[in-house]
């Protein structure tokens, strides 16, 4: 039963994005998860700081399901339909190496950056905890997140979502390439 721990080709899984995508538009709704964390605000009653989260949440409520559902699916994937075997590029596994992380290739996350130990260390706990701050400071200025522009708001042939996705693109790339070196070069 070796199928089961390969993982979907873009044939199959594509497809069925595209799918998903047009159910919700025909329902009127549309996928993002940073949005999520607005509701999430919301319903903890965070409407009573900012006027940002005074709005009717449990029309939002779908969509709290749909990240119930990719964390239950995440571990159900994880946990039943997985080998943990890990396949990167071998250049990219020794770049990392060059940063120290050597891990690569081993772990889903690595360790030298996500382990308990590492997690201790003043250093790595403000950058992950900095980088968390803008990343959602990005989404929600950017009126989304990645997966919000890039499948939803591209496949309602959105501008804007194409400027966001664009500069995802170029974001990563200078943060990988110029930003990061700097930080654990």
């Amino acid at each position: 039963m070796d199928f089961i721990y390969e993982p979907w080709p873009w044939y199959v899984s594509g497809p069925l994005i595209a799918l998903i995508m047009f159910v919700l538009l025909f329902l009127g709704k549309q996928f993002g998860m940073s949005s999520n964390l607005r509701t999430a605000c919301s319903i903890g009653g965070a409407g009573k700081i900012s006027d940002f989260f005074k709005f009717d949440w449990k029309s939002q409520r779908w969509n709290l399901i749909i990240v119930l559902g990719a964390a239950i699916g995440g571990f159900i994937a994880s946990t039943y339909l997985s080998n943990n075997e890990v396949h990167i590029n071998e250049n990219v596994a020794e770049k990392l190496s060059t940063y120290g992380i050597e891990s690569a290739g081993t772990a889903y996350l690595p360790t030298e950056i996500f382990s308990t130990e590492s997690l201790s260390d003043p250093k790595v706990l403000a950058i992950l905890l900095i980088g968390g701050f803008l990343v959602g400071f990005g989404a929600r200025y950017a009126g989304g997140c990645t997966s919000g522009h890039a499948i939803s708001g591209l496949s309602n042939l959105q501008l804007p979502s194409l400027i966001a996705v664009i500069g995802f693109f170029i974001g990563g790339l200078v943060m990988i390439n110029f930003i990061y070196p700097l930080i654990f070069g």
